[in-house]
C-alpha cells in the first residue's frame, strides 16, 4: 500500500502511515469531506447566473468593466445638466446611431412619436440587450453593464430635454433656426405639442435624476454578482 499523503510504502494492513503519521481511515474521511465541498462549491458556480471565467483574465476584465462604469458616473453624475456632460462625452456617439434610428422605426406613428421615437430607440437598445443576457445567457453582470447603460442614455437625453427652449446645443444637421432642414429640435416639438414647454428644465431634471439611480443601482448589482463570482472561484481549503 501507498501512502496517500506522503506515498511512502506501507504493509497492507496499515493503520497508519509509518513515515508521515496519518491515520488512513481519518484521512479518507478528510479526503471524502474536500471532494464533496468541491462538488458543492462546483454546483453553485454552475448555478449561478453569470457566465464562468474560462480563466483569471476574462474575470479581471469583468472588474475593469465595473471600473470603467465607476469612472463615468463619476464624471457624468456630478456634472450639471447644462454643462451637457453626457452629449460631450465618447458614449454619446454609441447612443447616437440609436436615436436616429429610433425616429425612423417609429416614422409610421405621427409626427409627434417620430420624434419622441430618437429617445426611445436610445432607451430600446440597452434594454433589448439587458433583456437577452439575462434570459437569453443568464449573464447578470451583462445585464447590469446593460442597466448601467440604460440609465445612461437618460443623462444623454436631459440636456437635450433641457435645451427645449433655449435650442443653444449644436444638433447633428445644424441650429434650429438655420437653413439647414436637418436643424429640427425633437423635444421643442414634443414638449411644445403637448403644451409642456414650460416644464423642460423640470422634465430634465428629473431624467438626470432617474437615470443617475439606475447607473448606481447597476453599479451596485454588477459588484455584487462580480463578488459572488469572486467569492466562489476561490481555492477550497
Amino acid at each position: 500500500m501507498i501512502c496517500p499523503k506522503c506515498a511512502a510504502e506501507q504493509a497492507d494492513d496499515a493503520k497508519a502511515c509509518t513515515e508521515c503519521g496519518i491515520v488512513f481511515a481519518k484521512y479518507a474521511r478528510y479526503l471524502a469531506r474536500q471532494a464533496q465541498r468541491e462538488e458543492e462549491r462546483q454546483q453553485a458556480i454552475e448555478s449561478l447566473p453569470i457566465p464562468q471565467a474560462d480563466n483569471e483574465l476574462v474575470f479581471y476584465g469583468r472588474g475593469f468593466v465595473l471600473f470603467i462604469l465607476l469612472w463615468f458616473s463619476w464624471g457624468l453624475i456630478p456634472a450639471s445638466i447644462a454643462s451637457n456632460a453626457a452629449g460631450e462625452s465618447f458614449l454619446h456617439l454609441i447612443n447616437l446611431p440609436f436615436h436616429e434610428a429610433g425616429h425612423i422605426m417609429f416614422s409610421p406613428f405621427g409626427a409627434v412619436i417620430t420624434s419622441l421615437g430618437g429617445s426611445l430607440g436610445q432607451l430600446l437598445m440597452p434594454l433589448i440587450c439587458l433583456f437577452v443576457l439575462w434570459f437569453k445567457t443568464r449573464d447578470a453582470f451583462g445585464a447590469g453593464v446593460c442597466a448601467w447603460w440604460f440609465g445612461e442614455n437618460f443623462l444623454d437625453m436631459a440636456p437635450y430635454i433641457n435645451d427645449a427652449r433655449s435650442r443653444s446645443l449644436p444638433l447633428l444637421g445644424g441650429n434650429i433656426g438655420e437653413t439647414s432642414p436637418y436643424g429640427f429640435h425633437d423635444w421643442e416639438f414634443i414638449l411644445n405639442e403637448t403644451g409642456l414647454a414650460r416644464f423642460d428644465h423640470s422634465i430634465a431634471t428629473s431624467a438626470h435624476v432617474l437615470g443617475s439611480i439606475l447607473m448606481l443601482l447597476a453599479i451596485a448589482w454588477s459588484a455584487y454578482w462580480l463578488k459572488r463570482q469572486f467569492g466562489l472561484l476561490k481555492p477550497v481549503t
